[in-house]
């Protein structure tokens, strides 16, 4: 008994060393799961470090930049604020400095200032609401990246490629409306009035022309643009990835 007994453990070990170790099967994912290059990364966390949310990125600081440049001009009226317990003397509101102005100039300087702050009010306000519209766009788009939508959804893409493309090429109007907006403030003779009246009490920095953070916001409209034309290429070259992925075998 004890001979037939290690003569079947023999072969038992025979046919054992005879086989190949096959190696058990990793876990499936969900049916049509694959992993996909670039934006479309399977894993969430990927999502933000491929080139689309990159440039989505940049759109964010892009647009809060602009939201704050445009605020400046919505800011206060600047200038001389009147102080009637001072007796009508008026002092300059950033410094609180004796300002010279005194009597009717003073009542002229506060007037010119409260109708040049309401003629550039609209602009500011339309300003800063394109600026924010520009601020959650983006963000809304990362977080549809992150849930993986163009994935499940890939003419997702395409729609988000059209948006792109409407929205840069509306920032060129935009910016026009913008700037030739302020432009015609400037070239009023309220502003005229307000620049020679700052001039005759020897104050600079009131002229009638575009200042910086007027300036800047145009200049990153436009880099705005060109962000957004970068971005619908890379949706479209994402729809591409998408769609020769799909039309694979499943890959076990």
């Amino acid at each position: 008994m004890a001979e037939r007994g290690c003569a079947r453990a023999a072969q038992g070990g025979r046919a054992g060393a005879g086989r190949r170790a096959v190696p058990a099967p990793e876990a499936e994912g969900p049916r049509g799961s694959r992993t996909v290059p670039g934006s479309l990364e399977r894993r969430r966390c990927l999502y933000l470090r491929t080139g689309r949310a990159c440039c989505q990125m940049v759109e964010v600081l892009l647009a809060a930049l602009i939201l704050v440049c445009s605020s400046v001009s919505c800011g206060s009226a600047g200038g001389y604020t009147g102080l009637p317990a001072l007796g009508g003397i008026y002092y300059y509101q950033y410094g609180g400095a004796y300002s010279g102005f005194s009597g009717a100039d003073g009542e002229r300087a506060q007037q010119l200032d409260q109708r040049f702050y309401l003629l550039k009010l609209p602009i500011a306000k339309a300003a800063m609401v394109v600026g924010g519209c520009l601020l959650v766009f983006p963000c809304v788009l990362i977080l549809v990246g992150v849930l993986q939508v163009p994935w499940h959804f890939p003419a997702w893409l395409l729609i988000e490629c059209t948006l792109h493309i409407v929205i840069a090429v509306g920032t060129v109007p935009a910016l026009y409306y913008f700037l030739h907006s302020l432009l015609s403030v400037y070239n009023s003779s309220v502003c005229k009035e307000r620049e020679q009246l700052y001039q005759s009490k020897g104050y600079q920095g009131f002229w009638c022309s575009l200042h910086g953070a007027e300036i800047a916001a145009g200049l990153l409209g436009c880099m705005a643009a060109m962000a957004y034309l970068l971005s619908a290429g890379l949706a479209v070259r994402d729809y591409r990835t998408v769609h020769e992925q799909k039309q694979k075998p499943l890959q076990l």
